[in-house]
């Protein structure tokens, strides 16, 4: 009864003080809607390391420009109060809301003095983490969802060196932003507001072709398919191709153009087969060699690759130890490697990568899931040329060090590159791929997804991995748990996270809930000699976890 006249209060402070017409409508027509009401009010959008994510609408558990608004607030205090001259950067994908969003962000950073630089077209996120570095900014702000439906918008907080936020700075963001209300009067100072034109853009262009290491292998390119799934990815993938000389690639016209509505793929997330339809139906009129698709902000990168007459989806982790390998062996090649080389995947990512970078002499380490923590191992480097690659098995790979996240474009020059070599060695990408399998074991991964939706839902979720914590599963798919992990009481050296771990001799099943979305994430692995073998055993494992969990 406490909770529901605390959600009234707020729901009719909402409905006085709220001036935008949509969202007016919206909480006048959840009037006598007490379930919708609760959906929208139960709690306040929480903020974390990454930001903000949640569903467009009113309310204080929406995303909407009040939400950001509270939020910008309690950002622009906590950079103001570490450094009186501070600035930002702020980037916007192509969703519904992110422009609006962006600029209301750069109003309120500008009433408390601090110097913003937004820039005038949609941006990927991987583009707003080198100019905050290239600009010698105090932190950077993304406007996007990544790859979430067309229903969802976040918000993304980058520190001065181009990395997501931490917990222990997420916390004292969270604490200044809990001092304002979501009906803060603003007075902006356009003075201080600065545009980013296509400069900042070319300079990281620049930067990412230093990775490249063929530029000579420009006839042996592969016929390419690109899709930028309605997103930022067209003028930057663009415009690397005319810097590398390839000639032979089409865009699929239909998800070029910016819209945030994504009306041909409901979910743009390029690891999703259905995403990439209209891109593989392209290719196979055009008898296209290679598909490539990024989302809407241009972190993740999706791959398809012909194989005879058929198209075969390579998975995150299969691009992953692709690019790995090849780059160890282009620095092997070029007496680059050392005992300190170094790979950086997440504990979720295949753990092949540990075998090729064994064989090369170089090392593998794991940190938590999200590329933050990719990020910060590279600045804990005492050189940072010792680093390879970050790799993680939901698409996003970062290869150098000119950015702080994943990037999706130098993740596509690398894999243009990669084609061409093994083009002019005699293999495809399918054929280099099953080389590795062949001589480590055939691995085979699987992510499931599971919503908890609203106040209920959350409690559920929660209970589940309690119940699964105080009773740990002591076999998965007939075979006996050797090793398990509770990453909440710290693994490795690695930050508390709710994550629990079960590894058998040939599976592997780790277990978190999602940090953007309410639901939880399964991620299953096993190993065999063959892939007829492994596919049974991922099948065997996804039906004896399912079943144990009750799901």
């Amino acid at each position: 009864v406490f909770q529901e006249v605390i959600m009234s209060k707020e729901y009719s402070e909402w409905l006085q003080n709220v001036v935008d017409e949509e969202l007016s409508q919206e909480l006048w027509s959840m009037k006598n809607d007490e379930r919708k009401k609760e959906e929208c009010f139960y709690k306040s959008l929480e903020f974390g390391t990454g930001g903000l994510r949640g569903i467009l609408g009113a309310g204080s558990n929406r995303m909407n420009l009040h939400t950001v608004s509270r939020t910008t607030y309690g950002l622009a205090a906590y950079v103001k109060e570490r450094k009186k001259e501070a600035a930002v950067v702020i980037a916007y994908d192509t969703r519904n809301k992110s422009r609006e969003f962006a600029h209301l962000s750069a109003d309120i950073f500008s009433s408390f003095g601090v110097k913003s630089y937004i820039f005038d077209s949609p941006t990927p996120t991987p583009v707003l983490s080198f100019a905050v570095r290239r600009l010698r900014a105090d932190a950077g702000v993304v406007i996007t969802a990544s790859h979430n439906p067309k229903e969802y918008n976040g918000y993304k907080v980058y520190n001065e060196k181009g990395c997501q936020i931490t917990d222990t700075a997420a916390a004292a963001i969270t604490e200044k932003i809990e001092k304002y209300g979501y009906f803060e009067i603003c007075i902006p100072r356009k003075e201080i507001i600065y545009r980013i034109g296509e400069e900042i853009l070319d300079a990281f262009l620049d930067e990412i072709e230093k990775y490249r290491y063929a530029r000579d292998k420009r006839e042996l390119f592969p016929s390419i398919v690109y899709t930028p799934l309605h997103g930022t990815g067209y003028i930057p993938v663009k415009k690397l191709f005319e810097r590398m000389g390839v000639s032979d690639y089409a865009v699929v016209s239909e998800q070029a153009e910016e819209n945030g509505d994504f009306p041909t793929c409901p979910y743009p997330n390029p690891e999703e087969k259905a995403a990439l339809k209209l891109a593989v139906e392209l290719a196979k009129k055009r008898g296209s060699d290679l598909v490539l698709a990024t989302d809407p902000d241009a972190d993740r990168v999706g791959v398809v690759v012909k194989e005879e007459t058929e198209y075969r989806f390579l998975t995150g982790n299969e691009i992953g130890i692709l690019l790995e390998n090849y780059l160890l062996l282009k620095r092997s090649e070029k007496g680059e490697l050392s005992e300190n080389s170094l790979v950086v995947k997440t504990i979720v990512t295949t753990d092949l990568a540990e075998k090729i970078a064994k064989d090369y002499g170089a090392k593998v380490e794991e940190v938590l899931t999200g590329f933050k923590y990719i990020g910060e191992r590279i600045d804990e480097l005492k050189r940072k040329e010792d680093y390879v690659l970050g790799l993680e098995e939901s698409c996003g790979y970062l290869i150098g060090t000119h950015v702080r996240d994943k990037d999706a474009v130098s993740a596509i020059m690398l894999i243009v590159e990669m084609a061409a070599y093994y083009k002019d060695n005699g293999q495809s990408l399918c054929s280099a791929l099953e080389k590795l399998y062949k001589k480590y074991g055939y691995y085979v991964s699987l992510l499931r997804s599971f919503y908890f939706e609203g106040a209920k839902g959350k409690q559920d979720l929660e209970h589940l991995i309690d119940t699964l914590r105080e009773a740990p599963l002591e076999t998965i798919a007939g075979e006996k748990v050797l090793s398990r992990a509770d990453y909440l009481k710290g693994v490795n050296g690695l930050p508390k996270s709710n994550v629990l771990s079960f590894v058998s001799k040939n599976n592997k099943v780790v277990i978190r809930p999602s940090g953007t979305e309410p639901k939880l994430k399964i991620y299953f692995s096993a190993c065999a000699d063959n892939q007829a073998e492994a596919e049974r055993n991922i099948g065997a494992l996804e039906k004896d976890v399912k079943q144990k969990l009750g799901l």
